[in-house]
């Protein structure tokens, strides 16, 4: 077990109700991609601001890219690949309040029957000829209320795809003119909040640790040590996919590499 730093006390002071399924090898990880910034570097967000970056790395639907085509899933696939079978999608909605960014969060159900209690982006699995852009659409209006007629899908991020399962993720980014009322669905979602993106990149919400397990992964490095990020957020615990997906996003927006750029997600 790896011991050269104070597991017990990195959440100290935060609670979240969820429960977070960490091996017994756990070391610290890098720091934020963007702590070489300056405080005044790391606000400031404006929704203009999110999409110049978007346009700048590529990532803006009218690059020209479409999501989810094969030389996109190139970059995140694992050598051992097959038929994607089973896909989803997630809306990374976002608005725009005192000249900051905030995205929209979800707490899962604690009844659902996998990741309950975990943070969430708003989504869900892909009905049959729906493009990746319509099921987050979709996913969002029946989990939180926003209607998918206020929403402007402006970008993509690159989806996470496990290659040995035969499914993926795909993150849609997607714009709104104003705070919505959000309206949960009891059965899939606990709560809806919102964030800041300057606040998730401030000092202290980002932790990054190098996790080891047992059965060897794809993406880990020479000592099987994989990356897994989290950020700490009023009275929860962001952490996995999601926080993979925002660990993305605030390096398009911040105007930073994204240290994990070419690694296997997997």
């Amino acid at each position: 077990m790896t011991s050269n730093f104070d597991r017990a006390a990195r959440f100290s002071d935060h609670e979240y109700p969820q429960v977070v399924p960490e091996p017994d090898d756990v070391a610290p990880g890098r720091p934020a991609p963007w702590s070489g910034l300056s405080p005044a570097q790391r606000r400031g967000f404006s929704l203009e601001l999110v999409l110049a970056r978007l346009r700048g790395a590529g990532r803006h639907l009218d690059s020209g890219v479409e999501v989810g085509e094969p030389a996109e899933m190139a970059l995140v696939g694992d050598a051992q690949r097959q038929a994607v079978t089973r896909r989803s999608a997630v809306l990374v909605a976002l608005f725009e309040q005192d000249g900051e960014a905030h995205v929209i969060l979800t707490r899962r159900s604690l009844t659902l029957r996998s990741h309950r209690g975990e943070i969430a982006l708003p989504g869900g699995r892909t009905d049959a000829a729906e493009t990746p852009v319509q099921t987050a659409l979709r996913e969002a209006e029946e989990e939180v209320g926003i209607p998918r007629s206020q929403v402007r899908p402006v970008g993509w991020l690159n989806p996470i795809v496990t290659f040995a399962s035969g499914s993926a993720i795909w993150p849609v980014v997607g714009l709104l003119e104003r705070r919505p009322d959000l309206v949960i669905d009891p059965r899939e979602v606990e709560r809806a909040f919102t964030v800041a993106l300057a606040d998730l990149v401030s000092d202290g919400a980002f932790l990054e640790e190098r996790w080891r397990r047992g059965e060897p992964r794809p993406g880990a490095d020479t000592d099987g040590f994989f990356p897994m990020c989290f950020y700490r957020v009023p009275g929860d615990l962001v952490w996995g996919a999601t926080a993979r997906i925002l660990t993305e996003l605030l390096c398009v927006v911040c105007d930073v590499p994204w240290p994990d750029a070419q690694r296997v997600w997997a």
